[in-house]
């Protein structure tokens, strides 16, 4: 399946542009910009789903759990063309489909409705599940979530059971920027490695890690990013 992009292709040098156009209160704008080299480096380099076919079957799955901060999500669909620029300057508006958490039944792409914390991780299980049960083998599952949310023991549940039932199209991005409550004795990836994942810890902002880290094969099982970004105000 090949990925489909916008017919004027944008780049990652244009995002702080298109995220400038999205203006008001409630914006959450460090949340959002600790997932925006993440989510460029998924959108362009590894998912494949486009604007055409965003409801194929065969598709990769995103889900942003981390969803009370969209405004890197919504700079990249944008840029990706899911939906048109111009839509980024009503953000947050009642008339837009934007809103200060991404809804699925109104933003092309968006896979879940998210922000309450601890969601995400427990429906992407969910969603590897659903596609092993219907045979479909090949579509990929990725899941962003913050570090704070493994303050929620909805998501310890969630990937002590992706570990053992060996969901091995099941992919976990966490933005570690050091929010987190109670943290992890030596390190988030190893919380993942004892519950059966492959785990890694890379540099959040740097594109080659970031690539090498989510391409790396992991057989029979599911596997974790550890995206470690400087927690900025």
């Amino acid at each position: 399946m090949t990925q489909t992009h916008a017919d004027t292709e944008l780049r990652y040098e244009d995002l702080g542009r298109l995220m400038a156009l999205m203006t008001g209160a409630e914006k959450h704008g460090p949340a959002a910009t600790s997932t925006l080299d993440v989510l460029w480096v998924l959108y362009d380099r590894v998912l494949r789903v486009g604007p055409g076919t965003a409801q194929d079957a065969e598709r990769d799955r995103f889900l942003l759990s981390k969803g009370h901060g969209p405004m890197a999500y919504y700079a990249v669909l944008a840029a990706k063309g899911f939906f048109p620029v111009e839509w980024l300057g009503g953000f947050g508006g009642f008339d837009s489909p934007l809103g200060h958490h991404p809804d699925r039944t109104l933003i092309p792409g968006v896979e879940i409705g998210s922000g309450s914390l601890g969601h995400g991780l427990p429906l992407a299980v969910g969603t590897a599940l659903g596609l092993r049960a219907q045979g479909l083998d090949d579509p990929a599952v990725w899941v962003l979530i913050g570090d704070a949310e493994l303050d929620e023991g909805s998501n310890h549940e969630a990937f002590a059971y992706a570990g053992s039932a060996g969901l091995e199209r099941l992919h976990t991005v966490v933005i570690d920027n050091d929010s987190a409550t109670h943290g992890w004795p030596g390190g988030i990836a190893s919380r993942f490695e004892a519950a059966g994942w492959s785990a890694t810890t890379v540099d959040g902002r740097d594109h080659a890690a970031l690539h090498a880290a989510f391409t790396a094969p992991h057989p029979g099982r599911p596997h974790a990013v550890v995206a470690r970004v400087e927690k900025k105000f």
